[in-house]
């Protein structure tokens, strides 16, 4: 996968390493919210082996509201600024074409968007640069989609939504070679259907593009185990590993040195190394 001047390969599933720079994310708001912290949180990522960072600035959490563009960026910069020169793939959360525009002028080399380029001028804002791009499935908003969502088969409907949005990609002019999709686990989705989800990712792979599975630390684990969003690394890790055995070429995570380590044990076996 191309993401600016990077080419990512993907014969073996790559970690995406997540930094929330906000007040009110669910696993980890307030933690990275000043820029130094969150600094130092994307070189240790990168130092426990992420392949990409992943920053955001806006809690897209159950029931989030959102927040205003300039303050969205005033978050984003002073970090993105400060880490664009790490020895991987910067990716930027965000849903906003403006905010797209000014941190692909600013360094990043990839776009993670919840709303799968939907939003008013964000085809454009990305089909202009070479960066990669990640879109994502959501019913709803943040601040609803968790109000009763409702299939009548999540993995179709999901995987027809991305088909759509990958064409629609493809048709403003971003190869495909610069796409990944993201079936957006607890996006709008209950347990139930996350685990449906789950077990028929490769459903979503057979799209023909990479698949991003982003379930660490997510409520679905807590409901599994009983533990809170601060003690799901183990219920991540598996998760993670039941995803890739699945097809998912990348692995959006919170804890990405113990994901790693599960995945170096699966390569050595699946292997015969």
């Amino acid at each position: 996968m191309r993401c600016g001047s990077f080419v990512l390969p993907l014969d073996f599933p790559l970690v995406m390493g997540v930094v929330n720079i906000t007040p009110d994310s669910f696993s980890d708001g307030g933690k990275f919210l000043s820029p130094d912290a969150a600094i130092a949180q994307a070189a240790r990522l990168v130092e426990e082996g992420a392949a990409i960072i992943d920053i955001g600035a806006e809690s897209t959490r159950p029931g989030a509201l959102p927040v205003s563009e300039a303050e969205e960026l005033s978050r984003l910069l002073p970090v993105l600024r400060a880490i664009r020169d790490l020895p991987v793939p910067v990716s930027v959360d965000t849903r906003r074409a403006a905010v797209m525009r000014a941190v692909l002028g600013e360094g990043a080399s990839m776009i993670n968007d919840i709303e799968a380029l939907a939003g008013h001028g964000s085809l454009e804002a990305v089909a202009a640069t070479e960066c990669g791009v990640c879109l994502m499935h959501m019913r709803g908003t943040p601040a609803t989609m968790q109000a009763d969502p409702h299939y009548d088969d999540v993995v179709e409907e999901v995987a027809s939504f991305l088909a759509t949005r990958v064409d629609a990609a493809q048709a403003a002019g971003i190869s495909r070679d610069r796409i990944c999709s993201d079936p957006g686990f607890g996006f709008g989705k209950t347990a139930a259907h996350n685990l449906q989800l789950l077990r028929n990712l490769g459903r979503i792979a057979d799209l023909g593009v990479p698949v991003v599975a982003g379930l660490s630390r997510k409520s679905t684990l807590g409901r599994l185990t009983g533990r809170p969003s601060g003690d799901r690394m183990v219920a991540s890790v598996a998760a993670a590993l039941l995803a890739a055995q699945r097809g998912a070429t990348i692995l959006r995570v919170h804890d990405v040195g113990a994901t790693r380590d599960a995945l170096a044990v699966w390569r050595a076996v699946e292997g015969g190394q």
